[in-house]
C-alpha cells in the first residue's frame, strides 16, 4: 500500500509540473515576413487582394494538388470565403475569409481551421509603396494556443515553421509579379 501511495504521489507530481510550467508560457505568437517586389504598389495590391491568386504563390495552397476548393461571394471583396478540403494532414480542412480591405494598403483575413484541429486565427497582407516601381509586401499571421496546450510553444518554433512558409510564398509572389513586368 505504501508503494502504491508513493506511486500516486509521484504520478501527481509528474502531471502537475507541466501544468504549472504552462502557466508561465506565452500563449500567443505573431509571425511576419516581408519582401520587395519590383512593381508599382497598385499592381501588387490588385493581385494579392484576390484569394484565388494564392493558388499561384502560397506554399499551403500548393501542398496538395488534389485539394478540393470552393468559394462564396465575390473574390477581392470583404466577405469572400475560400474553403479547402484535403486528406493531407499538413493542409487539412478550413476556410479563409476577407474581413477588411484598406484599398491599396492592407487586406485582413480570418483563417478558420477545421481539421486536423479547430482554430480561428487572423492573418494579413500589407503593401507599401517604396518607389515608383517598387513595393514592400508584408505577410503576417497570428496564433493562439489555449492553456495547457500553450506548453507546445516550448517545443515548436512557430517563427521558423510559419515564417519559412510565408517566405516561400512571398518569393513565389515576387517571381510571378516581376515575370509579368518583363513580358
Amino acid at each position: 500500500m505504501k508503494i502504491f501511495k508513493k506511486f500516486l504521489i509521484g504520478l501527481a507530481i509528474l502531471i502537475a509540473i507541466p501544468l504549472i510550467v504552462a502557466l508561465f508560457v506565452k500563449s500567443n505568437y505573431d509571425v511576419q515576413r516581408e519582401i520587395l517586389i519590383d512593381q508599382p504598389n497598385q499592381v501588387v495590391f490588385d493581385y494579392v487582394k484576390y484569394l484565388k491568386n494564392q493558388d499561384h504563390y502560397s506554399k499551403w495552397n500548393q501542398m496538395d494538388p488534389d485539394m478540393k476548393k470552393s468559394y462564396r461571394g465575390t473574390d477581392g471583396t470583404v466577405g469572400f470565403v475560400s474553403r479547402w478540403e484535403s486528406n493531407n494532414e499538413d493542409v487539412g480542412t478550413g476556410e479563409q475569409e476577407i474581413k477588411k480591405i484598406t484599398e491599396g494598403e492592407r487586406i485582413d483575413f480570418e483563417l478558420r481551421f477545421i481539421k486536423p484541429f479547430e482554430a480561428t486565427e487572423p492573418a494579413f497582407m500589407k503593401t507599401e509603396k517604396v518607389g515608383e516601381n517598387q513595393t514592400k509586401v508584408v505577410w503576417g499571421f497570428s496564433g493562439h494556443f489555449a492553456y495547457p496546450m500553450n506548453l507546445m510553444l516550448l517545443f515548436m518554433d512557430m517563427e521558423e515553421m510559419i515564417g519559412n512558409d510565408l517566405e516561400t510564398g512571398l518569393n513565389n509572389l515576387k517571381q510571378i509579379l516581376e515575370k509579368e513586368n518583363k513580358q
